[in-house]
């Protein structure tokens, strides 16, 4: 059985939030095939402290099994059940909007929880090797302008940064389905969407197809 991972970064509803609907779309496609183990990390449900001292601290004291504060405990409970969730994924898909110019700040906090040296990459004295080649990673994403021009390409913060962390932690296989410039052709925003959202039920079908 493959293990699927949905990290859900946006908590508008979908009939407001353009990936709320991706993720939907994606759920209602996949959520018949009985090969896949599918589980939803929801960033803005999940407590998940701000990753910080208190993290470092945590780990400090877990480490010589010292006694944590209350807020240690809650960063290192939280942040283990993100890394558990992670490592234990076949595939993960990031279901996001580009929020001012990057990822929404829980999003961010799930990156920092399993970003951690020794478990998804490792420092070699020839740089940084990434420790879990074997996932497959699906970005779906949306942003009302179009940033998939070169003039405004670096200045897209949110599947870079995504698509960067995944390559740093040894990720090739990686796929990205992108809805953009609804908020900027208002006169074509429905047929935006509607081609983006078929986009995304090809990405399941196919994830589906290979598991069949």
């Amino acid at each position: 059985m493959t293990n699927v991972l949905v990290v859900k970064a946006n908590n508008r509803p979908a009939s407001e939030g353009v990936t709320s609907k991706m993720y939907e779309v994606f759920m209602d496609a996949i959520g018949m095939d009985t090969e896949l183990d599918i589980n939803t990390f929801d960033v803005f449900k999940e407590d998940m402290p701000y990753f910080g001292q208190d993290f470092f601290d945590a780990m400090k004291k877990s480490a010589q099994a010292e006694p944590m504060t209350e807020l240690e405990q809650r960063i290192l409970t939280a942040a283990n059940k993100a890394m558990d969730a992670f490592m234990e994924a076949d595939v993960v898909v990031f279901a996001f909007p580009l929020w001012n110019k990057t990822i929404p700040a829980p999003l961010q906090t799930f990156i920092d929880y399993v970003y951690r040296a020794g478990v998804t990459f490792k420092y070699t004295p020839e740089g940084p090797v990434g420790l879990v080649p074997e996932k497959k990673v699906i970005i779906l994403n949306a942003r009302g302008g179009v940033y998939s021009t070169p003039e405004m390409a670096p200045a897209e913060m949110s599947v870079n940064y995504i698509r960067l962390i995944m390559d740093f932690f040894g990720i090739t296989d990686i796929e990205e389905v992108i809805i953009e410039g609804h908020n900027m052709y208002p006169d074509r925003a429905e047929e935006i969407k509607a081609e983006g959202m078929q986009r995304v039920e090809q990405a399941a079908n196919s994830l589906v197809k290979v598991h069949a």
